[in-house]
């Protein structure tokens, strides 16, 4: 392929059904080693996709409505926490401890997936 080639390639598109996308620390996550989730035992990326998508939603990758996806470190490095961000709201990172509340999660991260948020027991 010479310069000339490069120059010609047409820059494409392709649609997804993403309404919301959800950034991960992948350094803080492989730190923890899970976490989250009932059992604990699931990174956030995962617990997020697996009891966040709104429900009889099985369509994965492009095909759901929520993506979340891990990048690179936030130069934050909680202990015993991971970073979060919606991609609708970059000025907001969320640290999210290990064994956080999910429902609290999707609310701080500004998630909708027309369920309510879990009312918090009286202190």
């Amino acid at each position: 392929m010479s310069v000339a080639d490069i120059w010609i390639m047409a820059i494409k598109t392709t649609k997804t059904n993403w309404r919301e996308v959800v950034l991960v620390c992948r350094k803080c996550s492989k730190k923890l080693d899970g976490g989250f989730g009932p059992d604990g035992d699931k990174t956030l990326k995962k617990a997020l996709k697996r009891y966040l998508r709104p429900r009889g939603d099985g369509k994965k990758g492009r095909k759901a409505e929520l993506a979340v996806i891990e990048t690179g470190c936030f130069d934050i490095c909680p202990r015993n926490a991971v970073i979060a961000v919606n991609a609708a709201n970059p000025k907001a990172l969320l640290i999210v401890p290990a064994g956080a509340d999910l429902f609290e999660v999707k609310a701080r991260l500004g998630l909708e997936d027309g369920r309510r948020l879990r009312p918090r027991p009286a202190d």
